[in-house]
């Protein structure tokens, strides 16, 4: 019998590769999307569009109690990616509340898992941004239905701002040392399947094949420019004085600093897996306008 799965977050960077791989595994796919338009157009940094991958779409906003009640009835399981990058939507309103109101939905019709993609070291992160990821995980661990909570460190799109710097022909880092394996989203998305697949309930921290120091991230970057390397240290108290005065006047975007430096500063690395390498992305984008 094919499974039919509901993807939340369907037209992000990492939920496009999601909906491509249960497309690839003969799943039918109900994607949530705000606009459907958006969704067949190309996505950012090689992650598809998802033109004849979606078997039924549900075009609304999250954030719509009545919208989201019935969004997964019929369906068998939920995988969600779905949380705030670049919007302007407070992430308790995304990342906690609307994945609680898909979930209770999941609860009222039966669904028999649940795959969420949080971050790794999220409940440790001070950001407002993975304290409303973690509020959601504790809920979803409290919940009847079996889950599937997937912890990457970050992804190839978002090292791309290291890229972009040494476009502008300097890296800027804070600890050199700290390590990261960010993953590539199609690696993530089938790990995550794979995972589904399984149907064990469990939490795993999971990155791409290759880990990197930050120096490691952007002498990478430079030799995919062909470049000479430049790299500049900058102290660990800066990032805190950015972070108030962007409080200031942006919060929004203060916590976003607050989540990045954090990242700059832990190491987060997670069971390797894939086999895409961040120095062909970054080739392949090399001459990229970021």
């Amino acid at each position: 019998m094919t499974a039919t799965t509901l993807v939340a977050g369907a037209t992000g960077y990492l939920g496009r590769f999601i909906v491509a791989e249960l497309h690839r595994r003969g799943h039918n796919v109900r994607a949530i999307v705000r606009s459907r338009e958006r969704a067949l157009a190309p996505g950012p940094w090689e992650s598809p569009s998802l033109e004849g991958l979606v078997d039924d779409w549900a075009v609304g906003a999250v954030s719509n109690p009545d919208f989201v009640a019935d969004i997964a009835e019929g369906v068998d399981n939920v995988v969600s990616a779905l949380g705030v990058t670049k919007q302007a939507a407070d992430p308790w309103d995304i990342d906690h509340k609307a994945n609680l109101a898909i979930l209770r939905s999941a609860e009222r019709h039966g669904v028999g898992q649940f795959c969420y993609i949080n971050v790794i070291g999220g409940d440790q992160c001070p950001a407002q941004l993975t304290q409303a990821k973690t509020a959601f995980v504790n809920d979803l661990r409290s919940s009847s239905i079996s889950s599937q909570i997937i912890n990457p460190p970050g992804y190839f799109s978002d090292m791309t701002e290291i890229l972009k710097m040494a476009q502008k022909g300097r890296v800027y880092v804070v600890r050199p040392d700290v390590r990261i394996n960010p993953i590539h989203g199609a690696d993530l998305a089938a790990y995550c399947i794979d995972r589904l697949t399984a149907g064990e309930p469990g939490m795993w921290d999971v990155g791409g094949p290759e880990a990197f120091t930050w120096q490691g991230l952007a002498e990478c970057a430079f030799r995919a420019l062909d470049r000479p390397v430049k790299i500049s240290k900058l102290p660990p108290w800066l990032l805190s004085a950015a972070i108030s005065v962007l409080n200031v006047f942006s919060p929004k975007k203060a916590d976003t600093v607050r989540f990045v430096s954090w990242s700059m500063l832990h190491d987060c690395v997670g069971e390797p897996t894939g086999n895409h390498t961040l120095l062909d992305f970054f080739k392949r984008h090399a001459e990229d306008n970021i």
